[in-house]
C-alpha cells in the first residue's frame, strides 16, 4: 500500500476561465488486482480539457453578414411578408443579396430585374457591398404617371397656418396648410399642383387607389427634391404633401405648392418637383377598379 501522500494530493488551481477563483482537485492513483500500477491520472486534467474548450467556444467569431431586407409594394405583397433577415457569406453585395432572394423565392424572383435598390436608405448598384446590420430595401417601379395628364384645376387658397414644408400621412391634404408652408410678404406667385384619384385610369372603373410608401426613405428624397430645386430657381420656396394608405375617387393624393417673387419661377419649380417626385420618390400605388388590381408602374 502507497502512503496517503502519494495516493491523494490536493492541488489548488488559479484559472482565468474561473473567474479568478481558486479550486481544488485532486490525483488520484489506481491500483488494479494486480498490484501494477496504472499511469497517474488528474480530475483537473480533465477540468482543464473542459475549460480549454470553454475559452475556444468563446473565441469563436459569426462568419458572415446578416442583412435586414424590406419589400414593398408588389413584393410585399407576393411574399407576404414586409421584411426578413439575410445571411450571406463574405464578401458580400447587393448582387449577392438578389441572387439568394431570387433563389429563396421564386414567387419575385422574375420581378427582381425590374427592381432598384437602397442600401441605408441611398440608392445603389448590383456592386455595392453590404455589412453587418445594413439595411436592404428592394423598390419596385415606383407609381410614375402619365406627364401629360393635367392637374385638376384648384385655385390655391391662401391662409396663415404654418405647416412642414415635406410629409407623408394617412390623413387628408389641405392645400391651404401646404400653401400656407412657402408663402410669404416677398412673394408674388404662388403656384400649386394638386393631384386626385380619378375614375379612369389603367382601368375604366377605378374604385380607389392604395398608397404605399418607404416612409422613411421617401420623406427624405422629397426633402432633397425639395432642397435641390429651391437651389436651382433661387429665391422659391417649395412644400410637397403626399398621401399613403386608401384613396377613394376623387379624394386628393398629392398637394404641391411653389413661391417665388415671380410667376415664371414658382411655375417652373411646381412642375420640375412633381416631376421628380414620379421618379424618384418610393411611393407605390395600386390601382383597384370594378374589374380587376394593378400595381402601377409594374403590372399584376
Amino acid at each position: 500500500m502507497l502512503p496517503r501522500s502519494k495516493r491523494r494530493k490536493p492541488i489548488k488551481l488559479r484559472n482565468p476561465a474561473q473567474n479568478s477563483l481558486p479550486y481544488c482537485s485532486y490525483l488520484t492513483f489506481p491500483v488494479d488486482k494486480s498490484g501494477n500500477h496504472g499511469a497517474w491520472s488528474t480530475s483537473y486534467e480533465a477540468k482543464n480539457r473542459a475549460v480549454a474548450l470553454a475559452n475556444r467556444a468563446t473565441d469563436v467569431r459569426l462568419v458572415g453578414v446578416r442583412v435586414q431586407v424590406l419589400y414593398f409594394a408588389v413584393l410585399r405583397e407576393r411574399l407576404g411578408s414586409e421584411t426578413e433577415t439575410l445571411e450571406l457569406g463574405e464578401p458580400a453585395s447587393v448582387a449577392a443579396a438578389l441572387a439568394a432572394i431570387a433563389a429563396t423565392h421564386p414567387a419575385i424572383a422574375s420581378l427582381l430585374p425590374r427592381v432598384q435598390t437602397a442600401v441605408n436608405r441611398t440608392m445603389v448598384g448590383a456592386a455595392e457591398p453590404l455589412r453587418d446590420g445594413d439595411e436592404l430595401a428592394l423598390i419596385p417601379p415606383v407609381a410614375g404617371g402619365a406627364a401629360s395628364d393635367p392637374p385638376p384645376q384648384i385655385a390655391p387658397q391662401i391662409a396663415p397656418q404654418i405647416a412642414p414644408k415635406i410629409a407623408l400621412s394617412d390623413q387628408p391634404l389641405s392645400l391651404d396648410r401646404v400653401v400656407g408652408a412657402v408663402e410669404g410678404p416677398e412673394r408674388g406667385g404662388i403656384v400649386t399642383f394638386t393631384g386626385v384619384v380619378r375614375r379612369h385610369g389603367q382601368h375604366a372603373d377605378v374604385v380607389r387607389l392604395e398608397y404605399e410608401a418607404y416612409k422613411e426613405m421617401a420623406e427624405e428624397v422629397l426633402r432633397e427634391i425639395a432642397e435641390e430645386i429651391e437651389r436651382e430657381w433661387p429665391g422659391t420656396h417649395l412644400a410637397i404633401h403626399h398621401r399613403v394608405g386608401s384613396l377613394a375617387v376623387g379624394e386628393v393624393a398629392v398637394v404641391i405648392a411653389a413661391a417665388a417673387a415671380h410667376r415664371a419661377e414658382a411655375f417652373d419649380a411646381c412642375r420640375a418637383a412633381i416631376d421628380r417626385l414620379k421618379r424618384r420618390a418610393p411611393i407605390w400605388k395600386k390601382e383597384i377598379s370594378e374589374t380587376g388590381e394593378q400595381w402601377i408602374g409594374l403590372g399584376p
